[in-house]
């Protein structure tokens, strides 16, 4: 196959990582292309030699970097000392306990533990992190606002 197929191919997989960001392997699909693309055009390959190099590339760049997420997790997915853990408000929690909040630098969606039925915590307001369903963090209203709503 012609370099510009890899390139093209490569420009595609880049693009719907921007439109399509939860969709794992976009990106090291669109970087396994792009380099694809490089070697095509310094070394002419086989269109069946071309193929299992991106298998190869895929694969390795995923599996790298699946090892290496894993390897940096340093919250498990229960945290060590419940109710240690502060985060912010960033967006209301609706009637059904939903919203996001900031916490380690990150926006995460958000979780009540306690759903009340009304307003949650609004933004700017603190809650406790209790734990991680996923990538929903499970949290609790601030104590002295559970207590006096």
């Amino acid at each position: 196959m012609h370099p510009l197929i890899w390139l093209a191919g490569g420009g595609v997989l880049l693009l719907l990582e921007l439109i399509f960001p939860s969709v794992d392997g976009l990106l090291i699909g669109g970087v396994a292309a792009l380099l694809l693309s490089a070697v095509t055009a310094l070394l002419p390959l086989a269109a069946g030699l071309q193929l299992i190099l991106f298998s190869l590339l895929f694969l390795g760049g995923y599996g790298g970097l699946r090892r290496w997420s894993l390897r940096g997790r340093s919250t498990p997915d229960v945290l060590s000392e419940p109710g240690a853990e502060r985060a912010e408000v960033i967006q209301a929690f609706d009637e059904r306990g939903r919203g996001r909040v900031r916490w380690q630098g990150q926006s995460w969606a958000a979780e009540l533990m306690e759903p009340s039925g009304q307003s949650g915590p609004r933004p700017g307001e603190d809650v406790t992190v209790m734990g991680r369903s996923g990538n929903r963090l499970q949290v609790l209203a601030a104590l002295s606002r559970r207590t006096s709503g």
